[in-house]
């Protein structure tokens, strides 16, 4: 009887939430359908690089081969020790419009990645300011439509959700139950609606308004959090700032992690900041992806009546259809999902437990006591 009424809660559940995904997702615009900008205004394009020497290249290409006048590309290389200064430089003698930052030392209380795109603000006087990381690749006319979108509806803040895609594909079938799972929880379809607790900030694709970043505190107000592009998004919706989405398929794109490794690890470093380094929230969320991701498909047909299993193939079916309508995943990702979902919960609660047990976090080779990063967690 227990696991008959937990099917029909979880088999509802899921046909509900795959219905509300999808429904919601169509109402966030593709940037390539966006019209070209008429009238540009100045933009600063500010990216944080350490030790990007793998995808710098390619990236910062596309950068300097956008179809926009009227910006500056402002690289700030923060302690870099591979050869990212040498590809900077190159790119220097190429491209007058780009100019190199070169940080050597980190000052105290701060995150070295927050700190480099504050100090890129600060060497800019632009009225937009695109804060993008160094492996993004744009399409040129990217950034035109996405700052014609961000004049024409009045922002203050655009984020855009670039197409990620990883050359493992057992990534790529977890990143998609990933975004199902960051899709629920940020709601970024209701990011403009001011009576709506959705938001977005994407460190992809973070386009804010000069005037509104100085608003709402700059980078120096989160200098400490890991989830900084998050956390600057959530901001500026809390403050009362316009915010929009766009889709970025096939013009803003990334290979986010190469492998599963890099991937669990990434998201060790920033998901306990996530869950304000509360323990109990980061137990309750991997809890809920237990019971509500990870156990339901697998019970149901192993344990489950001829009912309960038949409920499991609609849940499987609600789920397929999903991954075949949100490009550009695969229609077998479905089956991944408690696998992946499992990662997601391994991660959050390893990433509490690990932090509180060092006492804080290691971020680009500096250290950051728990006590410290609390006192931004707000």
């Amino acid at each position: 009887m227990i696991l008959l009424s937990y099917s029909i809660v979880v088999s509802f559940s899921w046909v509900a939430t795959i219905i509300y995904l999808l429904v919601n997702l169509k109402k966030i615009q593709q940037v390539q359908k966006q019209p070209l900008i008429e009238t540009q205004p100045s933009l600063a394009i500010i990216i944080a690089v350490r030790n990007e020497e793998a995808d710098l290249e390619n990236a910062l290409q596309s950068v300097c081969n956008i179809n926009y006048d009227n910006c500056r590309i402002i690289v700030v290389n923060d302690r870099s020790t591979d050869s990212t200064a040498v590809i900077l430089q190159g790119f220097i003698t190429r491209y007058p419009k780009l100019t190199v930052t070169t940080i050597t030392d980190l000052p105290a209380g701060w995150l070295g990645k927050n700190n480099a795109l504050y100090q890129g603000y600060l060497s800019s006087s632009e009225e937009w300011m695109l804060f993008t990381d160094a492996d993004i690749v744009f399409h040129p006319d990217a950034i035109n439509k996405a700052l014609g979108y961000a004049t024409r509806h009045q922002l203050d803040h655009l984020s855009i959700l670039p197409e990620a895609i990883s050359r493992s594909k057992t990534l790529n079938s977890v990143l998609a139950t990933f975004g199902i799972m960051l899709m629920m929880n940020l709601k970024p379809w209701a990011a403009k609606d001011p009576k709506s607790k959705g938001f977005i900030g994407i460190g992809a694709f973070n386009l804010v308004r000069r005037d509104a970043y100085e608003k709402i505190g700059t980078h120096a107000r989160i200098k400490l959090r890991p989830d900084d592009d998050l956390k600057l998004g959530s901001i500026i919706k809390s403050a009362g700032l316009k915010q929009g989405v766009l889709g970025g398929s096939k013009y803003v794109c990334l290979e986010w992690y190469k492998n599963m490794k890099e991937f669990t690890n990434g998201l060790l470093k920033n998901s306990f900041a996530y869950s304000g380094y509360s323990l109990a929230k980061s137990i309750a969320s991997t809890l809920m992806v237990l019971i509500c991701f990870v156990l339901p498909v697998p019970l149901m047909l192993i344990f489950g009546s001829s009912l309960i299993r038949i409920m499991a193939l609609v849940v499987i079916v609600f789920q397929i259809i999903y991954m075949i309508s949100v490009r550009p995943n695969k229609w077998w990702y479905a089956f991944m999902i408690p696998f992946a979902s499992f990662i997601m919960a391994y991660v959050t609660l390893k990433s509490a437990l690990i932090t509180i047990k060092q006492g804080g976090i290691y971020w680009r080779d500096s250290f950051y006591p728990l006590a410290m990063l609390k006192g931004e967690k707000e």
